[in-house]
């Protein structure tokens, strides 16, 4: 290790001893030797003693910056795996991290529009409206316009921060191949990796633009999901302009109850969003916490989700839809035959993998979990289980699967919040098989002969020319072929003569010389001469 990573190494543990977060370390045997280490590690004590845990977890991963901030904006969500008040604290990095001087916000706007702020906006608005991980946010007007505006602005000096944990992350990966005897298999650079493009993505703001037009467009006049307008003409690398929008955040229970939301439906359009972004669209919002989700006031009998924030997104390619789309329907029909083999058939397990024992494997983990009612099923439970049960068939991490993973969870954890009673099973189901029955049969032709007329209409023109080209080929390589053959055909017919030479040749040459030992002196003499020039002229005949 450098000494760069060696010290953020240590800034890292002391940072969460410092915050007394050994104590979330089970006092079990196995982790007997990382609490001896803890107590000769005395001069770091806890000096936030007074504080509650969640508190104290919230302003460790606050104090690490963005890549662990990340991390507790993700575990916020999963209210059913943490108690309420470690929940509740992390809750608070979704959009109420510690903000940066809003005067060095302004500058840094100035600079990357090139003058003075009036200029372009009025009623510019120091204090910062939201701060997050990587950005914060002012308000404003554009100028000479009623629009209001947000301003979305990156921390100053934040990339250094971030490659440093990320190389640290990297050297960490490298070591867990030879730590756990599964590593390698876990494929943890690739997983780093595909973290690292994320984060580096997510500092590139007018990506984020693009990704906001390109979701609104997807969800143009959708009941479902609204995407604030983005003013592209102001945009730059390090900072986004966009409409700004006034909903209720989706976290505020209480509010969306007072003003008699529909929350089931608000639950299960959730759920309809993230499966339409991801099988319709190939193309969906992957950083979908509760602080990047609000719901407009209007129609709360027919709710409408409002999605910022839009600097993580991720796709899938068609055959990967197609195998998690049947893997789904399989898994809900409890068929796991078909589960097995579509995780060898995808190539996510070994094709030597056995299938009966593969399926029986599945069952047994499959089985207790669905003589619950459908509607206390975790999903990411469910998740956790197969993951483990694959382990142990070898299946590999997919890196393009991973913020797929990461955006399931937040859906069902934010659908849990809404609507305790979501059904996730049969929310997603009839998309599922809406969705493959329109990849197959007539619909899909005709779709797929939409899709390729306007290149078959290109190229149309040119077949006669093409159709000429092809057969003029064809009768050169047939003229070829016939030429070939025939030297293929004359070889082989002298190397059958040839054989048939070295054959008599060899036979007068044996002949001659048993009577030559027999005491025969009439013939010999003229057999070995007669075999050695026949055996002679059939070698030549190879040259």
């Amino acid at each position: 290790m450098t000494p760069s990573e060696i010290y953020r190494l240590y800034f890292i543990v002391r940072v969460f001893l410092n915050h007394g977060l050994d104590e979330l370390l089970p006092k079990i045997r196995l982790t007997l030797p990382l609490r001896v280490i803890r107590r000769l590690l005395f001069w770091l004590p806890n000096r936030h003693q007074e504080k509650p845990l969640g508190e104290r977890l919230r302003l460790a991963l606050q104090t690490l910056g963005p890549v662990w901030i990340k991390f507790g904006q993700m575990m916020s969500t999963r209210r059913d795996l943490f108690p309420p008040e470690i929940a509740e604290q992390l809750a608070l990095l979704q959009d109420r991290v510690a903000p940066f001087d809003g005067a060095l916000a302004r500058q840094q706007i100035e600079q990357a529009l090139g003058g003075p702020l009036e200029t372009w906006f009025d009623g510019f608005k120091q204090q910062p409206l939201a701060s997050a991980s990587i950005a914060q946010v002012h308000t404003a007007w554009l100028k000479g316009s009623t629009q209001e505006v947000v301003l979305k602005v990156i921390r100053p000096d934040i990339k250094p921060i971030i490659r440093a944990d990320v190389r640290l992350m990297y050297r960490l990966a490298s070591w867990l191949p030879t730590i756990l005897p599964d590593g390698r298999r876990l494929r943890p650079r690739e997983v780093v990796r595909e973290y690292e493009k994320t984060l580096l993505d997510e500092l590139n703001l007018l990506r984020e633009a693009a990704n906001a037009i390109q979701l609104r467009r997807n969800f143009d006049a959708s009941p479902m999901l609204y995407i604030p307008e983005v003013y592209p003409d102001y945009c730059r690398e390090n900072l986004l302009v966009m409409e700004r929008i006034y909903g209720i955040p989706v976290a505020d229970i209480a509010a969306l109850q007072q003003q008699n939301t529909n929350m089931k439906l608000l639950a299960e359009r959730g759920v309809q969003v993230f499966f339409t972004q991801v099988f319709r669209d190939s193309f969906f919002h992957a950083d979908m916490h509760p602080g990047n989700i609000f719901v407009s006031h209007a129609h709360p009998q027919d709710p409408c989700y409002i999605g910022i924030d839009c600097g993580i997104v991720g796709s899938l390619n068609r055959e990967d839809k197609r195998y998690l789309a049947e893997n789904f329907i399989a898994f809900f029909n409890r068929d796991y035959r078909k589960v097995a083999e579509l995780h060898v058939d995808s190539g996510w397990v070994p094709r030597d993998t056995n299938l009966e024992d593969f399926e029986f494997a599945i069952r047994t983990v499959c089985e207790p979990i669905f003589e619950k009612p459908l509607a206390e099923i975790s999903f990411g439970h469910v998740l956790l289980n197969l993951f483990n049960t694959a382990r142990r068939f070898n299946m590999e991490v997919q890196p393009q699967l991973v913020l797929l993973q990461k955006t399931l969870l937040y859906v069902e954890g934010l659908g849990r919040q809404l609507y305790p009673q979501l059904d996730l099973w049969s929310t997603a189901k009839p998309f599922l098989e809406n969705w493959l029955r329109e990849q197959m049969g007539i619909p899909a032709v005709i779709r797929a002969i939409k899709e390729k007329a306007p290149f078959w209409a290109e190229k149309l023109p040119e077949l006669p020319e093409l159709l000429y080209d092809s057969l003029h080929q064809h009768r050169y390589l047939k003229q070829s072929v016939d030429k070939l053959t025939d030297q293929l055909a004359q070889q082989s017919s002298r190397q059958s003569q040839s054989r048939y030479l070295f054959g008599v040749g060899a036979t007068l040459l044996i002949s001659g010389t048993l009577l030559l030992l027999k005491d025969v002196t009439m013939f010999p003499g003229w057999l070995i001469s007669a075999g050695l020039v026949i055996w002679v002229i059939g070698w030549l005949r190879t040259r």
